[in-house]
């Protein structure tokens, strides 16, 4: 591991990103820029917990559109 190449990307306080680059590749596999060594294809991670699905996204808009519509409506007592 210490004789591999280092990846050229550059952390945020400017210092070298220390993990060997992807093999025949200038980055290590979290920082791609290069076919096979970015992360998965279709980010499976993403679909965890289903926190931001399209169906649950839609729900919360609608949900909150109600609460907006019952709190401009005068309440009858």
């Amino acid at each position: 591991m210490h004789l591999s190449s280092r990846c050229g990307a550059r952390t945020r306080d400017g210092q070298p990103v220390p993990l060997a680059a992807v093999k025949e590749r200038e980055r290590c596999r979290m920082h791609g820029r290069a076919r096979g060594s970015g992360a998965q294809p279709g980010n499976r991670n993403a679909l965890r917990n289903g926190h931001d699905s399209r169906e649950l996204i839609e729900f919360r808009r609608a949900v909150r559109e109600l609460l907006r519509e019952s709190a401009e409506k005068p309440q009858l007592v």
